[in-house]
């Protein structure tokens, strides 16, 4: 028997605690736990899978609201593990994220590991508000160690300001257009990683990009943020992940500081 399961997490800013969660609901497979954050002022959300999921003809989606200012982090306790069930369909995961004016999401989920004989269409919406702030990262993982991979479907859409930022699709496994395991696309390998930020740490001497991995690459898109791309085993993948996440953070908090300097500067003179 298939299962149909929703989880809705909203935040917002508040005086006191800095982000505050007036909305955090999970059904089926889907638990939410409200975990210590690592940043002071935002908030964080681990999701616990309360059961095997998603397994055939499976329907699940998360939607988390951000309210103007708030700051989230959402990650989960463990990997998601698609696998076939008795129903012999496709499964489905969709994810919508919304991220209003001056706020930020962290969306760190561990990886999704499609099993053999498993079929899974994930779709991943993101909507952000001018200014908003976004730290996207997917892990994609074909098979459990020594098996073969299951097929996966993984679309990934971002507006930012009502304009079309980023649409690009992967499939992976049986069924998957000819030539997904070729030399063109993954080869020999059973894993890809990929970390969106926007804004993207801009290059320059006094903050440069760090150096990537072998099998990775870094792109600038047109209307603002980066998107890194890497087959290299998760332990590189994350060092130079949480490298350029460091780098954005470092632009944001000098930003911050000029900002604040120029404030401070046009009050002396007015």
């Amino acid at each position: 028997m298939s299962v149909t399961a929703a989880a809705r997490i909203r935040a917002a800013r508040h005086r006191s605690c800095g982000t505050a969660l007036p909305v955090l609901a999970g059904s089926g497979p889907l638990a939410l736990r409200r975990t210590r954050a690592a940043r002071r002022g935002e908030a964080r959300v681990t999701v616990v899978g309360a059961m095997s999921a998603p397994l055939g003809g499976d329907r699940l989606r998360i939607e988390v609201d951000v309210a103007a200012g708030a700051r989230l982090t959402v990650d989960s306790a463990a990997a998601t593990v698609s696998l076939p069930g008795r129903e012999r369909r496709q499964a489905r995961y969709d994810v919508r994220l919304t991220v209003g004016e001056d706020a930020e999401l962290r969306w760190l989920p561990e990886p999704v590991i499609a099993a053999r004989g498993s079929d899974l269409r994930m779709t991943t919406r993101v909507r952000l508000a001018p200014g908003a702030r976004l730290v996207l990262r997917e892990e994609l993982v074909l098979g459990r160690h020594g098996e073969e991979a299951g097929h996966l479907t993984s679309r990934l859409t971002v507006e930012q300001a009502g304009q079309p930022l980023l649409d690009q699709e992967l499939a992976f496994g049986p069924g998957a257009a000819p030539g997904w395991d070729g030399p063109a696309v993954l080869g020999p390998y059973r894993g890809v990683g990929q970390l969106l930020l926007v804004p993207g740490p801009p290059p320059g001497p006094a903050l440069p990009l760090p150096p990537l991995p072998p099998l990775t690459s870094r792109t600038a898109l047109a209307g603002g943020g980066v998107l890194l791309m890497s087959l290299a085993p998760r332990t590189a993948f994350a060092e130079a992940a949480a490298a350029e996440i460091a780098a954005m953070e470092a632009a944001v908090a000098r930003a911050a500081v000029s900002d604040t300097a120029v404030a401070e500067a046009a009050a002396l003179t007015g």
